[in-house]
């Protein structure tokens, strides 16, 4: 339990700490039985149909230690004798019981798969969930490569353990405790001999196990900062294309690659010392009693057909061992997958409901900060000093000020995406730490300057604002935003399937079907951040109507480079280094000769200058 608390507390320290495809995530140097342990917690809900199939595999086993006996008394007593009857009733028996093995095997096969792929199941499923709860400073830190080869690549190695690893090991223990039962009921000094060199493979396997989880945890590395490449390679396609760093990334993608390639070969040498061992103990073993009962020595005296089945059992025992061996390999590859999927399941949201948290009143849209101040890491520099503004239900808020001032960390705290360090910030009354995040996210809509649009069609994607509205109202919200035009300019119109990210749309269509999607879902509180960036002039000019009509009646936050989008806001406050170093309207903030009268300024020679 301790080694699982410093684990999860590393988890955790991870979160925030910067990682790229070059960087290899840190190793545990030992076996996590406790990670391997957790994967009996996903076969709880099958366990009857695990039973089934162990069942299934109980009978093989007695079904394999019969035949070898079955051997022993047709060579000592039924061809001596030459009792045909006896004979016969044994093949027979023998035909009866093959029949039964192969329709036990069928059925094992086909349920271990099914409980095998019902497990992954599962656990995909809890760690997809997981990380939608994981915060954004999560997704901040590292390549969304390396999550993704979590999520699908990690678990999808898992198959061939869960499908089969799991349930034949349990067959094979049973074969192995009741074969040595058998075989000390045959002769017990043959028995012993046959474990002498048992002592030697255990060692073996020891050492062998130890180098190999360290093999497989750094092949995990390499293999997650391929991916993590590859991943950040094809979203920076067209950027490579467009500085004809073709020959750049191909050298990078070989450097990657080749080292996945080479901590493989160390892996598979690891892995195959395996079952040579194995094989070389379990010969040398057999070799042994064949001379020990021949020659009548050691103090052994087998009948013909004690020898014969006490090898045939000798198999029986090795096999299993092979078996258990190779099963072991896999466990030793999959806990370097599974110490990663875990490592991830545990990490804690940093932002979660408070255990009495209430739902959040269908709001106003008056909103306080009350003297906030936050930083992103403890220790760490303040983002934000001594914040302090009050807004009316109905009003629209403009931020103005140089990147990096603090504008877009004051809209995340609305939406509680980060918690303040110091102060409050207060909804209708409400501080948003005492609400369920739900209730408060539901009744906000954010619009950032990264707008996503996903694989599908534009009705869906303006639907996502509104899972239950209307065809009709769909168009009506792309109508009040000056998105209906477009959109009925495409090959099928609002069914137009879009490609992944909206990539056949313009930076500012995109924008617009994001519009289209906010007015949807109707916010009682609205955060345009940078919303209008990626808009062109005449675009953003056809917008205004649109944007007036999404601002009318709600609490509204907007924050823009051009100040042409916020001249007509209640109030505009000017950020910089986490402070507000002056507000009022645009009129008397022009009046003031201020920082924001500096701002309007460039921008109005600037625009003087390019329209000459």
């Amino acid at each position: 339990m301790k080694a699982h608390a410093q684990k999860t507390q590393k988890a955790q320290t991870h979160t925030t700490r910067r990682n790229t495809y070059r960087e290899d995530e840190a190793l545990e140097e030992t076996l996590s039985w406790h990670d391997i342990g957790r994967i009996f917690q996903y076969m709880k809900p099958y366990v009857g149909k695990v039973v089934k199939v162990v069942l299934a595999v109980l009978v093989m086993s007695v079904i394999v230690l019969a035949v070898p006996y079955a051997s022993r008394i047709i060579i000592d007593q039924t061809i001596p004798h030459k009792n045909i009857s006896q004979l016969l009733w044994i093949c027979g028996t023998l035909l009866a019981i093959i029949v039964v093995y192969e329709l036990c095997l069928r059925y094992r096969t086909i349920h271990i798969v099914e409980i095998g792929q019902l497990i992954l199941t599962d656990m995909r499923r809890d760690i997809f969930t997981h990380i939608q709860t994981l915060p954004f400073s999560y997704f901040d830190s590292r390549p969304h490569g390396k999550i993704l080869v979590r999520v699908v690549y990690y678990v999808n190695t898992l198959s061939d353990t869960l499908s089969s690893g799991l349930v034949n090991v349990i067959s094979d223990l049973f074969l192995i405790v009741f074969t040595l039962i058998i075989m000390f009921v045959l002769d017990w000094r043959l028995t012993l001999w046959s474990l002498i060199l048992f002592p030697i493979l255990l060692v073996m396997v020891r050492v062998i196990q130890h180098f190999q989880h360290i093999a497989y945890q750094r092949l995990s590395n390499k293999q997650s900062n391929l991916n993590a490449f590859i991943h950040e390679a094809i979203a920076g396609v067209k950027t490579t294309q467009s500085f004809a760093r073709e020959k750049t990334q191909y050298h990078n993608f070989q450097d990657q690659q080749g080292t996945v390639r080479h901590y493989w070969m160390n892996a598979q040498y690891l892995e195959f010392l395996m079952w040579p061992s194995v094989q070389i103990i379990s010969t040398c073993t057999i070799a042994l009693i064949y001379y020990l009962g021949i020659m009548k020595l050691g103090g052994v005296h087998p009948t013909t057909g004690i020898l014969i089945a006490f090898i045939a059992y000798l198999n029986n025992f090795w096999n299993p061992i092979i078996d258990i061996g190779n099963f072991y390999n896999q466990l030793i590859t999959c806990s370097a997958y599974l110490e990663r999927i875990f490592e991830t399941m545990d990490i804690k949201p940093e932002i979660t409901d408070k255990p009495n948290a209430q739902p959040l009143p269908r709001i106003k849209g008056k909103v306080d900060f009350n003297d906030v101040t936050f930083r992103y890491e403890n220790p760490g520099p303040l983002i934000l000093k001594h914040v302090d503004f009050h807004v009316k239900p109905g009003q629209t808020i403009a931020f103005v000020g140089p990147t990096g001032a603090g504008k877009s960390t004051i809209v995340s705290l609305i939406s509680r995406f980060y918690d303040v360090t110091g102060g409050s910030v207060m909804i209708d009354g409400h501080d948003v730490r005492d609400v369920t995040l739900q209730s408060l996210r539901s009744q906000e809509g954010v619009m950032q300057q990264d707008t996503f649009i996903f694989s599908s069609t534009v009705r869906d994607n303006i639907r996502y604002g509104k899972l239950d509205a209307t065809d009709e109202q769909i168009e009506a919200a792309a109508k009040a935003v000056d998105a209906d035009g477009f959109i009925r300019g495409l090959p099928h119109g609002y069914d137009t399937v879009m490609e992944e990210q909206g990539a056949t749309l313009s930076a500012g269509q995109r924008q617009l079907v994001a519009f289209a999607r906010t007015m949807l879902a109707d916010p009682r509180i609205l955060i345009l951040d940078e919303a209008t960036s990626d808009i062109d002039t005449k675009t953003e000019e056809a917008l205004q109507n649109g944007i007036r009509q999404l601002l009318k009646g709600r609490t509204s936050f907007v924050i823009a480079h051009r100040l042409s989008t916020i001249i007509h806001a209640d109030q505009i406050y000017y950020i910089d280094h986490g402070q507000i170093v002056e507000h009022g309207t645009h009129q008397e903030l022009l009046q003031h000769k201020g920082a924001y009268w500096k701002l309007f300024e460039s921008q109005y020679t600037a625009l003087n200058a390019s329209s000459k």
